[in-house]
């Protein structure tokens, strides 16, 4: 049963932090984002190759594979999220401590990708939860990916601490609880009474 928690804050002295303070903080935040990857198909396949050695996104401070929700600031999203899976993206995400974002990897999860018309396919990851940053590409390359990361750093140093959450969630329609448990296929109708 799904439970709705007030509003986390940085503090109520964040609002009053001299422009240095947001500074270093903002500069902590961008260059310490321990990832947590929700892999489901080949895009995730593409995220691999941009933590090895070649691509390395290591050097611009993300640290790859956190060791769950809890420990984790980005959720990289790649491949195809189907309506059975969206709870647990969704559940997972909520896990996260703020600040959190997140980045949608590939077609499939930015808009269903060749599986957009299929039943059982969400209709992008941004119907559960708030993106970031989107990468397109089917699979997308790992150099979009660290171009997707260098753009969400980008708006990570533009923040202001006091406000990163309240902003996060204006005017973004998510999908509620019971939606996103809804059965997959409709029930059939109940025959006419004679």
């Amino acid at each position: 049963m799904p439970v709705d928690l007030p509003t986390p804050r940085v503090g109520p002295v964040a609002a009053y932090a001299p422009k240095p303070m947001r500074i270093v903080l903002n500069w902590g935040r961008r260059y310490s984002l321990w990832v947590f990857n929700f892999g489901l198909a080949c895009c995730a396949i593409e995220f691999i190759a941009a933590s090895m050695g070649r691509h390395d996104f290591m050097r611009l401070g993300v640290i790859p594979l956190a060791p769950g929700p809890r420990q984790a600031d980005l959720m990289i999203v790649s491949g195809t999220v189907t309506d059975k899976m969206a709870p647990a993206v969704r559940r997972l995400y909520d896990q996260m401590p703020e600040p959190k974002y997140v980045i949608s990897f590939g077609a499939c999860s930015n808009s269903g990708g060749p599986y957009w018309d299929s039943y059982s396919v969400t209709k992008g990851v941004d119907t559960i939860i708030p993106v970031d940053v989107y990468v397109p590409g089917c699979p997308p390359r790992p150099e979009a990916l660290l171009h997707g990361i260098l753009k969400l750093q980008e708006k990570i140093a533009a923040e202001k601490v006091s406000e990163t959450v309240p902003r996060r969630y204006a005017g973004h329609r998510l999908a509620t609880p019971a939606e996103l448990t809804r059965p997959l296929v409709a029930p059939p109708p109940a025959p006419p009474a004679p």
